[in-house]
């Protein structure tokens, strides 16, 4: 039976991960084998003198047990910079998702709201970063006066997630563990980006950076460093080692369950277990129980058959559902299992019409809703499914999926049932009714109907997906090139309006509940590949890019915007569905398929990772709601 998918509501309850975490009262702590030479050398403080004074304790339920502590976990990654996944796979988080997708305190001792604008941080006393110094209010407060708005560290001010309506909120240091961030109107996003994959970290390691920052370091040495690192600025030197999310420097203190030990370039990247980690079982041992967390590069074509020779011990990333069959033959000899996750985005696969593409006729056609919705009607999803994935995906568009309460079928179906005559009779419509010899429509100014879809080249699926749409395209009429680059050319192109359509997956959150931010229905972020320069407009509060002028995308902003504000479960739910409504009718992407199977390659002897779950970026961290910390080898 596939597992049902929880509501994700930006709710914080009580605590509750592999299980319930507590807090330790009183509990005798068991050392860290790999840690007992060193104390007893002195080399390093016991473990109870390294826990916070009230760790988080993690209390198994189900199918999962308490573990032993040691070994190593090898995962292949397909290039340096994504040695950030101990970052998200870790998942360390202020507060954090637990397996039900409520927020729940983490890092944090607790947290008390007032009114969704007012947050009180209550730190866990004697909690200590990865090389043993404490972490207090001071990381914080660095954090806010001296690298978030100090204008020579971050020229443009304080991250826009840090805004509300435009307005910051005033910080203050209650004492040493209490923080508290208010601002002048409601800001229930604040929470949910602490919890993401890819955080908002609003604290840094001070005595760390100090040195590299001027008002704290001392002249002279502060003018080795700069000349030692051949860097013209003294914030740009901080900024370099100021990489809590990128995790490449390992000299930077951290309070992740692993720490990088690897300075890139490298093609081997080792996180060793945190000393000073928050968080321990019933029985008193410190997490994760795993010593090493070790990720190998890999060319990414080749990840799933390293997978399938044994050669990882949990894989999930460049691994598709088209491997399956290659994985299951081969669990005997390479001494693994695969599970199956459910992918949680509203589209697998998705078509995204570049509405700020730069040449004015594919601009006009592309901003006309019956040229959207003539190619989605033009897809065949049955054969893609058939062909793809056995016929268990879902069929339709990019929109939330049955799991989730604000589901309706219409907004699956609308536009997106295969009807190539009716596609045909809108292209008629558009006055693209002339052809060339070879029976491929002519744009008002005579070029062939040539549509380049761009892609970042990373996924087989996304262009089996392409050739199959391709060929029912071309019945209607319509050419279709695949245009593979790496992924930062890809963005870059789209951002630019150089890409008139590109191929990626669609909404991150395909369970959403009532409570849930809407944002990624309305232009809000230049990341959306459909409108970036409507989404860059508001990222930069209207600094550069766009503003929108399509009435539909304008109305979604604004509802965007009243959700925010708006109080009471039935208007927020109101405003859901109306969203819902204008993207199944506008058909601002063209989803393909959903609800695909993700393989999850686990090797024999190791545990507590569940063998059913939900493969989601972001709530989820992909692993990372699961807790890796107490994933643990029998062996």
């Amino acid at each position: 039976m596939k597992p049902r998918a929880r509501c994700v509501a930006a709710v914080l309850v009580g605590l509750a991960v592999a299980g319930p975490i507590t807090t330790a009262m009183a509990m005798n702590y068991v050392e860290t084998p790999m840690f007992a030479d060193k104390v007893t050398a002195g080399e390093l403080a016991g473990v109870a003198a390294r826990l916070p004074d009230e760790p988080s304790v993690v209390h198994f339920t189900g199918n999962r047990k308490i573990g032993h502590q040691g070994g190593e976990l090898r995962t292949l990654i397909g290039r340096a910079k994504d040695v950030r996944l101990l970052v998200v796979y870790g998942y360390a988080r202020l507060v954090g998702y637990n397996e039900k997708f409520e927020l729940v305190p983490d890092i944090l001792q607790s947290v008390e709201v007032k009114e969704d604008r007012q947050f009180t941080l209550n730190l866990r006393r004697g909690h200590k970063w990865s090389d043993g110094q404490p972490f207090t209010a001071e990381d914080f407060r660095y954090w806010w006066e001296d690298v978030a708005n100090n204008l020579e560290v971050s020229p443009a001010g304080p991250p826009r997630l840090m805004l509300s309506d435009g307005q910051p909120p005033i910080f203050q240091v209650l004492d040493e563990s209490t923080v508290r961030f208010t601002w002048p109107t409601a800001n229930p996003f604040f929470l949910p980006r602490l919890a993401g994959a890819s955080p908002l970290f609003i604290y840094r390691p001070a005595h760390y950076l100090k040195q590299f920052h001027k008002r704290y370091a001392d002249p002279e040495k502060l003018q080795k460093l700069l000349k030692k690192y051949r860097t013209r600025g003294w914030a740009s030197l901080h900024n370099r080692y100021d990489n809590m999310y990128r995790f490449d420097n390992p000299n930077l203190p951290t309070l992740q369950p692993w720490v990088n030990r690897t300075r890139p370039p490298a093609t081997r990247f080792i996180g060793e277990r945190n000393p000073y980690y928050h968080r321990v079982d019933e029985k008193g041992r410190q997490l994760p129980y795993i010593d090493k967390f070790i990720m190998i590069v890999s060319d990414g074509k080749l990840i799933a058959a390293k997978a399938g020779t044994g050669e990882v011990d949990l894989q999930a990333r460049s691994l598709s559902f088209s491997n399956l069959t290659f994985l299951r033959e081969n669990e005997t000899d390479g001494e693994f299992e695969t599970y199956l996750w459910r992918i949680a985005k509203g589209a697998h696969i998705a078509l995204f019409p570049n509405l700020n593409v730069a040449d004015p006729v594919w601009s006009k056609l592309m901003r006309d809703v019956r040229f959207r919705r003539a190619l989605s009607l033009a897809v065949d999803r049955e054969a893609i499914n058939e062909s793809l994935f056995f016929g268990l995906a879902l069929e339709g568009n990019n929109t939330l999926l049955p799991d989730s309460p604000l589901f309706r079928e219409k907004y699956q179906k609308q536009w997106a049932e295969y009807d190539p005559d009716l596609a045909g009779a809108l292209l008629n419509e558009l006055g693209l009714n002339e052809y060339n010899d070879n029976d491929i429509r002519l744009l008002p100014d005579g070029r062939p109907l040539e549509i380049i879809v761009e892609t970042a080249g990373e996924d087989t699926e996304q262009v089996d997906a392409l050739e199959l749409i391709a060929e029912s395209w071309a019945e209607v009429g319509v050419k279709l090139f695949i245009k593979p680059s790496q992924r930062e050319v890809f963005r870059n192109r789209v951002f630019a309006g150089l890409a008139q359509m590109s191929i990626w997956s669609g909404l991150e959150n395909g369970v959403a509940a009532a409570a849930t931010n809407p944002e990624e229905l309305a232009p809000t972020s230049q990341q959306q590949l459909m409108w970036p320069k409507w989404g860059q407009y508001f990222d930069t509060s209207g600094a550069s890019g766009e503003a929108p002028d399509l009435p539909e995308a304008q109305e979604l902003a604004a509802l965007a915007t009243e959700w925010k504000h708006v109080k009471g479960q039935k208007r927020r739910t109101e405003i859901w569905h109306r969203m819902l409504s204008i993207h199944a009718e506008q058909i601002y992407s063209i989803g393909v398929i959903s609800g695909v199977q993700q393989p999850v390659v686990v090797k024999h002897g190791l545990r507590n990772v569940p063998r059913q779950g939900i493969y989601n970026w972001d709530p989820g961290a992909h692993f990372g709601i699961y807790r890796p910390d107490t994933f643990w080898f029998d062996r």
